[in-house]
């Protein structure tokens, strides 16, 4: 048995779950999110405990694979319409900055114009400081889609340590060249 699909999806009590026609959904205040489930994962919600759990209906080799997947993408459903996921990203180099105009991220990172990104539904952006981003939302996999399409307009170098990291990422550092004897 999977140990991540076997573990029970506790949610709080002003969270709505439901399983109708192969779609979970999970409704809050903060929004509503819904995921298709594979017919051979077996989904049953006590509405009583407010538990989500997770089994297979098959046990054949895909189902087995499946199971821990949809047990963590419900568990991340329930996790961002409860507290919400984020990301820090940090632009470092010299007069690179970020800001948020409207809906819209502009990042001045040393090209000849600015780039400017729009934010997608059911993102938040915000800029604290100018080298500081913080994208937060309810669903896990936009939130650190956005983050990437973010980190890869200017990736941090190995020789200067310029560019646009998660926070906390460790960037390796090179040693230039060196004049020879």
């Amino acid at each position: 048995m999977s140990r991540i699909g076997k573990q029970p999806v506790e949610f709080a009590s002003g969270t709505k779950v439901s399983f109708e026609g192969g779609t979970l959904t999970v409704e809050s205040s903060k929004g509503k999110l819904s995921q298709d489930i594979d017919p051979r994962i077996v989904v049953e919600i006590n509405a009583d405990d407010r538990v989500l759990t997770f089994g297979r209906a098959t046990e054949d080799r895909e189902a087995r694979a499946l199971h821990g997947l949809y047990r963590s993408l419900g568990a991340n459903m329930v996790e961002g319409l409860e507290k919400g996921f984020s990301k820090t990203l940090e632009i470092v180099g010299v007069g690179y900055n970020a800001k948020v105009q409207g809906k819209k991220l502009v990042l001045n990172i040393g090209f000849n114009a600015p780039v400017e990104m729009p934010v997608p539904e059911g993102l938040t952006c915000e800029a604290p400081q100018p080298t500081e981003i913080t994208i937060s939302g309810a669903d896990k996999q936009s939130v650190g889609q956005f983050a990437a399409e973010i980190r890869a307009v200017r990736k941090p170098e190995p020789y200067k340590g310029k560019g646009i990291r998660y926070r906390g990422e460790y960037v390796r550092r090179k040693v230039g060249k060196a004049l020879g004897a």
